[in-house]
C-alpha cells in the first residue's frame, strides 16, 4: 500500500496530540503509563525544534503551569479505569471485539483483537474500503503505536495530515492485541467520519505483522464489516438470572426454492393465572440463516381461533392460506436482519395472562433467497423473557406509514428521491424498516403546522441492520399530532419501476413505534391517491368495472389494454421527469387507513387528507462546530504554553 507520509505544516496538530499525550501519561496511575516510555527525551527535542517560533519566557508563567498540572491531576482518571458500557463482536467468530462510551463532544474505544500484529479499525460509507477513516495501530517492541488514515476512492491508503485519535493504551500477551483511543465527534477533518446517531459502517482488519517503516501488509481475509449505532445503540440485556421464558420457534421449516418467501405459523402462548409481563425478546436465528432470515414480526391473532391451528404452518399471503390466519392483524413486536434483543424500559412491559391480552399468536418469517439455494432447512424464532413482577405500564406496538401497496412506486434511475407519507402516547423506540433501495428513513413529528424534532432518524439506513431505536427521551404523541415517515431511496441502476411490496427488491416504508400506555390502535398508515400518479404519466381513463388487479387503463391509445403497473413502466423515464413525479407524489392527498386490534376499522379509514403545511421547524441547539485557521492557530498557540507549562514542572518537581 502507498502510504504518504505526514508533511512539516502540520507542526501544531501534532504538537497539540503530543501535549494531550503527555498529559495524560504523567496524570494516570502507573500501570497507565505504557504510552510514555521513551517519549520525554523526544519531547525534549520536539519542544526546542518548534522553541523558535514560540519563544515564551518559561519561568515568568511556572505559577500558571502549576495550576495546570495540578488541575489536570485532579480532573483526569486513567482511560483503562473508565467504563465502557457498549460492547460488540465485529466477527462471528469473537476474534475482533470492540467496547466503547461516549459523551457529549468524544467516544472512546477499546478493541481486543486475536493477534500480535497490527489492528486495523474504521467507519466507511458503503461498508467497503474505498473512501474510509481508519486507525491502524499495535504493539511493537512493547510500544504502543496509532496513526490516523484514509482512502480514496480507489481504496488507496494515506496517513491523515490531521491525526485525530488519539491513543490511550496498549498492550499484548500471547494472543491478544489490546488498544485503546479516543476522538471527537466532530473532529472538523474532511478525511474523518462524523460521529452521529445514524447507523455506522464500521470496518476492520488485522494482521499478524506490525505495521514497519513500508506501511501496513495487505490484511487479506482478516477483515469484514459490521453496522452499529454507536451513539444509539440497543438496549442492553438487564434481566434477571432465572428469569422466565418460552420460545416461538419454527421447526425445520423447508424453505422454498424461490427468491421471497413469507412463512406463517400459529403459537399459542403459555398460559397464564395471572397477569405478567414480557420484559425482553431476543432474536432466535439458525446458525449460518443469518442472511436468510430478513424479518420477524409477531401478531396477536383472534382470542377464538381454533386450537386446531396451533403450530400449523403456511404461507403467508398465498392463496390457499387458511382463513384463520387473516386474523393475525395486530403487530405486537418486530425484528429485522442485523437486529440484537430489546429490552423494555424498566416501566414498561408486554402484557400477557389477561383477558384482553393475545392468546394466540402468529409468526411470520420472511426469507431471502436471492441466490435461490436449494435443500435449506430453518428453525429460527423468537425467545421471550417474562415475569410475574409487573411494571407501571403496558406496551403497545403502531405500525405506521406507507401501506404496502403497488399504489407506492418508485421511477427508475434516480440516484436520490424522497417518500413522504403521513399517518396518525408516550413513544420509548422506533424500528425505521424499508428495502433495498432504503438510503434514509426518518420518523417526523408535527403538531399544529409546527415540526418538531423528529421521532427517530437513521441517515445511513443499512437494509442489513434494522432493530429498534431505544429513545434517550421519550416522546408524547398527542390527538391531532401527525407522523410522517418519510424514506430516501436510490434507484440508481434498475431500469423498470419499483413497486411497494413484499420482496426486498420490492420496497416498504415504514415506522414500527413502541409505546404506553396501550390502547385499542394496531396501525395508522396511509397512500396517495393513485389518479394524480396516473395523471402524470399521460392516462386518462381505466376500464370499468373494475375487476382485475392491477387495473387495466382505457386511454390513451398509448397505454390502451395495459396494466397500470405495464403503463408506468412503458413510460420514458428520466432522471428530471423521476424527480418532478417525486416532487409532486409528496404534495398529493393521501388516503388514510387505521385499524383497531382484530379486525375492526376506525371510522376515519378511507379519509382523505392532505400532508401538513408547515408553518414553522422547531430547532434543537447544534453540535460541535468546526473553527477556522486562526482559531486553529489560536489553539497551537495555547497548546504550545500548556505543553511548556507541563514541561517545567515535570523538571522542576519530577526531576526528569
Amino acid at each position: 500500500m502507498a502510504v504518504q507520509q505526514l508533511s512539516g505544516d502540520n507542526n501544531a496538530v501534532a504538537f497539540v496530540q503530543w501535549r494531550r499525550a503527555l498529559l495524560l501519561d504523567t496524570v494516570s496511575s502507573s500501570k497507565c503509563l505504557s504510552t510514555s516510555k521513551g517519549k520525554s527525551h523526544k519531547f525534549q527535542q520536539f519542544v526546542a525544534a518548534v522553541s523558535d517560533r514560540a519563544p515564551y519566557a518559561m519561568t515568568e508563567y511556572l505559577p500558571f503551569c502549576a495550576l495546570v498540572f495540578l488541575t489536570s491531576l485532579f480532573s483526569s482518571t486513567c482511560s483503562q479505569g473508565t467504563r465502557l458500557f457498549h460492547s460488540a463482536a465485529l466477527d462471528a467468530e469473537r476474534r475482533y471485539n470492540v467496547k466503547w462510551a461516549f459523551d457529549e463532544t468524544t467516544i472512546t474505544f477499546e478493541v481486543e483483537v486475536q493477534t500480535r500484529g497490527y489492528v486495523g479499525f474504521g467507519f466507511s460509507p458503503t461498508g467497503a474500503m474505498a473512501s474510509s477513516d481508519m486507525v491502524i495501530g499495535g504493539v511493537l517492541n512493547g510500544s504502543p503505536y496509532l496513526l490516523d488514515y484514509h482512502t480514496d476512492s480507489n481504496r488507496k491508503v494515506y496517513t491523515d495530515p490531521v491525526q485525530s485519535y488519539q491513543l490511550l493504551y496498549g498492550r499484548e500477551n500471547d494472543t491478544h492485541t489490546v488498544l485503546g483511543f479516543s476522538r471527537s465527534l466532530q473532529t472538523c477533518d474532511d478525511n474523518d467520519s462524523l460521529i452521529t446517531e445514524s447507523t455506522v459502517r464500521v470496518i476492520w482488519a488485522f494482521h499478524e505483522e506490525d505495521v514497519e517503516s513500508s506501511g501496513p501488509v495487505y490484511h487479506g481475509q482478516n477483515r469484514g464489516r459490521k453496522s452499529l449505532r454507536l451513539l444509539n445503540p440497543a438496549s442492553a440485556s438487564r434481566i434477571p438470572a432465572g428469569t422466565a421464558f418460552f420460545d416461538l420457534q419454527n421447526q425445520e421449516v423447508p424453505v422454498p426454492y424461490k427468491d421471497t418467501t413469507y412463512w406463517c405459523q400459529i403459537f399459542q402462548f403459555p398460559e397464564m393465572k395471572k397477569k405478567h409481563h414480557v420484559i425482553r425478546i431476543e432474536p432466535l436465528i439458525q446458525k449460518g440463516h443469518e442472511n436468510l432470515v430478513h424479518h420477524i414480526l409477531l401478531y396477536q391473532c383472534d382470542s377464538n381461533l381454533n386450537k386446531s391451528e396451533i403450530n400449523r404452518g403456511h404461507e403467508c399471503y398465498h392463496p390457499n392460506m387458511p382463513d384463520s390466519f387473516f386474523t393475525c392483524e395486530t403487530v405486537l413486536f418486530a425484528w429485522a436482519i442485523g437486529g440484537e434483543g430489546f429490552s423494555y424500559p424498566p416501566h414498561v412491559g408486554m402484557s400477557i395472562g389477561t383477558s384482553i391480552d393475545p392468546v394466540y399468536v402468529q409468526l411470520e418469517i420472511h426469507f431471502d433467497n436471492p441466490s435461490l439455494q436449494r435443500g435449506l432447512v430453518d428453525s429460527s424464532g423468537l425467545r421471550l423473557y417474562y415475569s410475574p413482577s409487573l411494571r407501571r405500564y403496558d406496551a403497545g406496538v403502531i405500525e405506521t406509514g406507507v401501506w404496502v401497496s403497488l399504489y407506492h412506486m418508485l421511477p427508475p434511475g434516480l440516484p436520490s428521491l424522497e417518500s413522504e407519507m403521513p399517518s396518525g402516547l408516550h413513544v420509548f423506540a422506533v424500528l425505521l424498516h424499508a428495502h433495498l433501495a432504503g438510503r434514509a428513513i426518518k420518523a417526523r413529528h408535527f403538531r399544529q403546522q409546527l415540526e418538531l424534532k423528529p421521532l427517530a432518524t437513521d441517515e445511513h439506513f443499512d437494509f442489513n441492520f434494522q432493530e429498534f431505536q431505544p429513545l434517550n427521551n421519550e416522546r408524547t404523541i398527542l390527538p391531532g399530532d401527525s407522523i410522517i415517515t418519510e424514506c430516501t431511496y436510490s434507484t440508481k441502476g434498475r431500469m423498470n419501476m419499483t413497486w411497494g411490496g413484499l420482496s426486498t427488491r420490492d420496497e416498504m416504508c415504514l415506522s414500527y413505534l413502541l409505546y404506553y400506555p396501550r390502547v385499542n390502535l394496531a396501525r395508522c398508515e396511509s397512500l396517495p391517491e393513485i389518479t394524480g400518479q396516473l395523471k402524470f404519466i399521460g392516462v386518462k381513463e381505466i376500464q370499468e368495472p373494475v375487476t382485475t388487479w392491477p387495473f387495466v387503463i382505457k386511454s390513451p391509445k398509448k397505454y390502451s389494454n395495459l396494466s397500470f403497473t405495464e403503463a408506468m413502466d412503458k413510460y420514458k423515464w428520466t432522471r428530471k421527469k423521476g424527480k418532478t413525479f417525486n416532487d409532486i407524489v409528496r404534495k398529493l392527498p393521501m388516503n388514510i387507513r387505521c385499524s383497531k386490534v382484530g379486525q375492526e376499522e376506525w371510522s376515519i379509514q378511507g379519509m382523505i387528507v392532505s400532508p401538513p403545511e408547515l408553518k414553522s421547524v422547531q430547532t434543537s441547539a447544534g453540535g460541535a462546530t468546526c473553527r477556522n485557521d486562526s482559531a486553529i492557530q489560536s489553539e497551537f498557540a495555547l497548546g504550545l504554553l500548556l505543553t511548556a507549562c507541563v514541561f517545567l514542572v515535570l523538571q522542576t518537581c519530577l526531576h526528569l
